[in-house]
């Protein structure tokens, strides 16, 4: 089969349709809103935790070499000297001479403000961290600072996690958290802002093993996007060159998606060498050693991190799934998300508002609701749900009709393919369960019964 070629979509589109739906508000939006700053609405806060769930599920869950953690956003300052942060997290900054905006240097393709055309300033140098004071008293000594990735809050607590979980390598801490970077220059939706989360991985591994791991993990998160659904066409990776690497870095790759901008970091995987736990055992004067009970060494581990931007996978998933299709005289639009990311798993859609007929519908309703984020909806014609259900990437509806009070039966229809079939209600939930697996079913008659086949791929 050949493989699909890279297809962008328009980024004006996925935004009106976070805003249409509920998927994603500017903040403060009655004051005027806030610059790069973003507020989640009721479906966008069930996709991103969808998210998150489905990397925790993958990446701790169902492994035995991976344990969570959840550190202070706010840290010792000293941490941040020690990282290397406090001296070389800065950026090239210039600033308009006439309209006063300001612009990362290394981002410019000319000499003049892309703005207004004025003269820019020399280039200087502009740390990203934001600052805040610890205490009453706002003074040098209570300064501390706003984390700007969650990796230092792993590597402070190494030995912690080490000692109290008496794990062996290799084996990894897993975080997911809120982190804040003083942008010069933000902007494309939610690509890049100034408040944003990560899902991070610090793997620790005897050294000499790290480039094997390295390897490993450059694969396996590339995979977890393909398995979610992301096309493969649309991911590509990007070896740093030697002169771009950070200063921690022995290696480096981006896992790079193909956003409506053009080809940007998705995730990067770094073999970070044994720098930060050197750096920390230097500055604290507390050891990071790890002994090897088999090889009786005492050594200090590599690290390889996976680190991924939650936001900008909310916009790479909802990139990936936007489609529009021929539909009569009209655009379907829908998104392709995979079940388990779907905001809302299964809308139950009655054919009227009959006392009768809404009775069974609110009795499936509030079953399936034990089980799933579940929508109840019954304005409008059924054409006008379905398509609502399309819009936000439900991918199963059930529709109750007045013949579901005579049979005991309603109908199922898939998102992607329209597809219908009739089933009892007592299976029902068994049925969805099943599907929303990804396992292939069929209808056997003449009974209707519902037997599973196969696991369907990427399921």
């Amino acid at each position: 089969m050949t493989e699909q070629a890279p297809k962008k979509v328009d980024m004006e589109k996925v935004v009106s349709l976070c805003r249409r739906r509920g998927f994603i508000f500017p903040s403060s939006e009655i004051y005027g809103g806030l610059s790069s700053c973003w507020d989640y609405g009721p479906l966008g806060v069930e996709l991103k935790r969808n998210i998150k769930d489905a990397w925790w599920r993958a990446m701790v869950q169902e492994r035995d070499d991976m344990v969570g953690l959840d550190a202070s956003i706010m840290m010792h300052p000293q941490t941040w000297a020690a990282s290397g942060h406090l001296e070389g997290f800065v950026d090239p900054l210039v600033e308009c001479k006439s309209c006063h905006r300001r612009w990362r240097s290394d981002d410019l393709e000319g000499d003049n403000c892309p703005s207004c055309g004025g003269e820019l300033t020399e280039s200087r140098l502009f740390n990203l961290m934001f600052k805040t004071f610890m205490g009453p008293v706002e003074e040098e000594a209570s300064v501390v600072y706003l984390r700007p990735e969650t990796a230092q809050g792993i590597f402070v607590n190494f030995q912690n996690v080490l000692n109290t979980t008496r794990r062996r390598l290799p084996f990894g801490i897993a975080q997911v958290g809120k982190a804040f970077r003083n942008e010069i220059t933000t902007g494309n939706f939610i690509f890049r802002s100034r408040e944003f989360e990560q899902m991070e991985i610090e793997f620790f591994v005897k050294p000499g093993t790290d480039q094997e791991w390295f390897n490993y993990w450059i694969e396996e998160r590339l995979n977890w996007y393909v398995k979610l659904g992301i096309k493969r066409a649309n991911l590509k990776l990007r070896q740093h060159g030697k002169e771009e690497l950070a200063h921690y870095a022995r290696d480096c790759y981006d896992i790079n998606y193909l956003f409506p901008m053009g080809w940007s970091e998705l995730e990067g995987i770094a073999n970070r060498g044994d720098f930060d736990l050197v750096q920390h055992a230097s500055f604290s004067g507390k050891s990071m050693d790890y002994f090897d009970d088999e090889t009786k060494e005492h050594f200090i581990p590599y690290i390889i991190e996976p680190s991924a931007g939650v936001d900008r996978s909310v916009l790479a998933f909802l990139c990936d799934a936007y489609d529009e299709e021929p539909d009569e005289d009209e655009i379907r639009v829908l998104l392709h998300l995979h079940p388990s990311l779907a905001p809302i798993k299964v809308a139950v859609l009655p054919l009227s508002r009959r006392e009768k007929l809404a009775g069974v519908a609110k009795q499936i309703y509030a079953d399936l609701r034990q089980c799933w984020m579940v929508s109840y909806d019954d304005a409008q014609s059924i054409g006008r749900r379905y398509r609502r259900q399309d819009e936000i990437g439900t991918p199963f509806c059930v529709t109750v009709d007045f013949q579901s009070l005579e049979d005991e039966q309603v109908t199922i229809r898939e998102r992607d393919t329209m597809n219908q079939i009739r089933v009892p209600i007592s299976e029902l939930k068994k049925i969805l369960q099943a599907k929303l697996k990804g396992e292939s079913l069929f209808v056997l008659p003449p009974g209707g019964m519902i037997w599973k086949v196969e696991r369907e791929e990427g399921g």
